[in-house]
């Protein structure tokens, strides 16, 4: 078979008792491998490797369906079969986990009042995060979740997140309190000297606005604190 009549091995050209799709219509996602649920987002694979084939590797070279969450394009590019099409649509697909996982309806009952609970929060939303984020946690007066905002990405200067943003945000979605929340991708969440700075500057903030400034948290992993706790916060340290 030459290159051009070569045709990619798609969900169809399964046999009908192999096929995911018959399995999902007639039985529900939760009757599916996780390798079918891949291979239903892949639809085809490649000369020489079926669609079956590669979920199996995306698996296997993951080490986990969850630990794909943590990929980006160039992972997903790295195996055959996976090109630059396929490679966004994962990367997208894995953006959509992501999110879900810190956007659901539960989030609002969420009671955010100490560091150690505003880790936990944190903790799925940083997980593979390669860049700095700077997000501020809108609370009502039983300091329960009314809204996440994201201020600021990609920055790690004392520039970070600007208080006119910040409160700004407290105060379109009706906040009487907040939590400043920030990750370190190295993991360690040791604060920085621009750190110290922006937790001052938004400390002078709160009290002009009259919104209460309950605790600035660096988010981090345990593994990678000296102190074992994967966190840092500003309002324990004294500064708030």
């Amino acid at each position: 078979m030459n290159d051009e009549s070569y045709q990619p091995l798609r969900l169809k050209d399964l046999a009908v008792n192999d096929r995911p799709q018959e399995r999902l219509e007639k039985l529900g996602p939760a009757a599916l491998s996780d390798t079918e649920l891949l291979a239903m987002l892949l639809r085809s694979g490649s000369k020489g490797h079926n669609v079956i084939t590669i979920a199996q590797r995306l698996i296997a070279d993951a080490g986990s369906l969850p630990a794909l969450v943590k990929w980006n394009e160039s992972d997903f590019r790295r195996l055959t079969g996976i090109g630059r099409v396929k490679a966004l649509q994962l990367v997208t697909v894995m953006e959509i986990v992501r999110r879900a996982q810190t956007q659901g309806p539960e989030a609002e009952e969420d009671v955010l009042n100490r560091p150690e609970l505003v880790h936990a929060h944190f903790v799925p939303q940083i997980a593979g995060l390669a860049v700095e984020k700077f997000w501020v946690l809108c609370l009502n007066r039983k300091n329960r979740l009314l809204k996440q905002v994201e201020i600021t990405s990609g920055t790690a200067t004392s520039s970070l997140a600007h208080p006119r943003e910040v409160f700004r945000a407290a105060i379109r979605h009706g906040a009487t309190a907040i939590v400043c929340v920030h990750n370190h991708p190295s993991g360690d969440p040791a604060p920085s000297a621009a750190d110290v700075q922006v937790t001052r500057q938004l400390r002078d903030a709160a009290k002009a606005v009259d919104i209460d400034l309950l605790d600035h948290v660096i988010v981090g992993r345990a593994a990678a604190d000296p102190l074992g706790r994967g966190f840092y916060s500003f309002r324990e340290s004294g500064v708030l």
